[in-house]
């Protein structure tokens, strides 16, 4: 169901909110956050759709404030907006709000009467990116704070702009993207033991973000400067390789397909790990289980582009 309220103000839209909700039998008592996605309306159906699919997993109040790619010099002042429910809203409730005027100034009075009460909020920029998330009024506002610095047009720099205004609660899908490839090297450094990494490398798309924390991560765990090779075979769009030089050989992880990567180690045949490339859905469920701030990316973003050397 899809209610449409031109020129309406937040109090019109809480009210007919509750209504809505008595009429139709649902309660938001299971609602566990509100989440909050700054976007612009060219890509406003690809981020109701991600948030939906997410909250499935997440219950959640979802709160999209739409502005025009191109907004009309000396626009009047007002609001419109959609309140979606049921199985236009998948596990949530949808406030699409697209705020005109003086009015896109001024969101967290716009939202303020709209957020669960008693409970988090994420907000999420996916794209368009602020430098400083923590430092906007939407940022003070949440406990969690999402950005996807590969949909910047400046991948690299948005990561070192977003270093110098870290602040513990940010996050970047870049990061959600190489959990599995995190994991898996993880594993395989325990099962290392005391053996000595002489030389690490990452191999990648060059515009790819979480090839750079990739990188990061290593190096803030080994404490070395880790190499940067952006040579890829045709196709490859994200990580590609990491490689490992110990005293008896090469350890490796190299992506074969969408879902699988291979691992190789000295002196054993090599075998098939799972490793599935994930949907924006998925990025975001991730994201959402963690409502705490994530320290090892705040040291791997501070900290660890410092250890990535000789980008080729």
């Amino acid at each position: 169901m899809i209610i449409t309220l031109p020129s309406t103000s937040t109090s019109v839209i809480a009210k007919t909110l509750i209504t809505a909700r008595d009429e139709g039998g649902q309660v938001a008592l299971g609602r566990v956050l509100t989440c909050v996605i700054a976007t612009r309306d060219t890509s406003e159906e690809k981020v109701i759709q991600a948030a939906n699919d997410a909250s499935r997993e997440h219950p959640m109040r979802l709160i999209v404030v739409s502005h025009p790619v191109s907004p009309i010099p000396g626009e009047e002042d007002g609001l419109d907006a959609e309140i979606r429910l049921g199985g236009d809203a998948g596990a949530s409730e949808v406030l699409v709000l697209r705020p005109r005027g003086e009015s896109a100034q001024h969101i967290p009075g716009l939202i303020n009467g709209l957020l669960l009460p008693d409970a988090p909020v994420v907000s999420w920029w996916p794209e368009d990116c602020p430098p400083c998330l923590g430092s906007t009024p939407l940022g003070q506002m949440s406990q969690r704070r999402i950005m996807d610095s590969q949909s910047e047009v400046d991948p690299a720099e948005t990561l070192r702009l977003q270093a110098a205004g870290y602040r513990p609660g940010d996050t970047d899908l870049a990061w959600a993207r190489i959990t599995g490839w995190r994991s898996q090297l993880a594993a395989t450094l325990d099962n290392l033991g005391d053996a000595r990494i002489s030389q690490a490398s990452v191999t990648g798309h060059h515009a790819n973000p979480s090839v750079t924390l990739l990188a990061a991560w290593l190096g803030y765990c080994l404490g070395a400067d880790i190499t940067v090779h952006t040579n890829v075979p045709d196709g490859i769009t994200g990580v590609f390789q990491v490689a490992l030089e110990i005293p008896g050989g090469v350890v490796s992880l190299t992506r074969v397909d969408d879902n699988t990567a291979e691992l190789s180690q000295p002196g054993q045949p090599n075998f098939p790990v799972f490793l599935p490339r994930r949907g924006l859905p998925q990025l975001l469920a991730e994201e959402l289980r963690r409502l705490s701030p994530d320290p090892v990316f705040g040291d791997v973003l501070v900290k660890g582009l410092t250890r990535v050397r000789n980008i080729s």
